[in-house]
């Protein structure tokens, strides 16, 4: 009699075993994707205090304005800078990811290839867009 051996299944992947794992740029602008769309949900309380405020007299828009310069009681001014940061860029990887995934469906590059440099278009345009609009932001 032979006996057949049955492959197991490796289980679940935990986060401490992804960490291990070289992923490639498209996986990398994928997770950067979701959580961009996660930080953009969680700071809208945040947008529309300021959007609202700013856009209420203009006293309202001299508040925010002296927000970002000095804060508001113990928390500084460049605090908020840096939630400002963190949405222009969730906002900046989030909108040129989407493009790369539109662009994908509409003409159908789906190749490792197209896959790899258009994730690091993506990448490098979000950073540098990113840094631009942060140095303007902070100096």
């Amino acid at each position: 009699m032979s006996e057949t051996t049955t492959k197991q299944r490796p289980g679940t992947m935990r986060l401490i075993d992804a960490v291990g794992q070289s992923m490639p740029p498209a996986a990398w602008v994928s997770i950067l994707h979701r959580f961009s769309g996660i930080i953009m949900f969680l700071l809208l309380p945040f947008i529309i205090w300021v959007f609202d405020r700013s856009l209420e007299s203009d006293l309202g828009y001299q508040y925010i304005a002296d927000v970002f310069a000095g804060g508001i009681g113990p928390v500084r001014g460049w605090f908020f800078k840096l939630v400002a940061l963190a949405l222009i860029w969730s906002y900046l990887h989030h909108f040129i990811a989407g493009v790369r995934h539109l662009w994908m469906d509409a003409t159908h590059s789906v190749s490792k290839e197209f896959g790899r440099v258009s994730a690091l278009v993506t990448l490098g345009l979000s950073i540098v867009l990113t840094l631009a609009l942060g140095y303007k932001l902070f100096f």
